[in-house]
């Protein structure tokens, strides 16, 4: 009796499961445009992300310049010789 009641509820997730994703391909056709949809949406933000990350770390490096810039002026000011490069 539990068998039935379990391959009934199992019957009865399948159908639900079934009837709530109807955006769901229906064909290989339209699975492979929903992959490659899918594919190429997470490519451009990969881009995206990317490119964000470059920027970032070029304007890091661009202060950092500066900053040892500004350090080396101090020093200067100060009177102290600066590392020998």
């Amino acid at each position: 009796m539990a068998d039935i009641k379990q391959e009934l509820k199992s019957a009865d997730d399948q159908q639900n499961y079934a009837g709530s994703n109807s955006n769901d391909p229906k064909n290989v056709q339209e699975l492979t445009q929903y992959v490659q949809t899918l594919l190429q949406g997470m490519q451009d933000k990969f881009q995206t992300m990317s490119d964000q990350i470059i920027t970032r770390i070029d304007e890091m490096g661009n202060r950092i310049d500066d900053l040892e810039k500004n350090i080396a002026d101090l020093m200067t000011q100060a009177g102290v010789e600066g590392p020998d490069k």
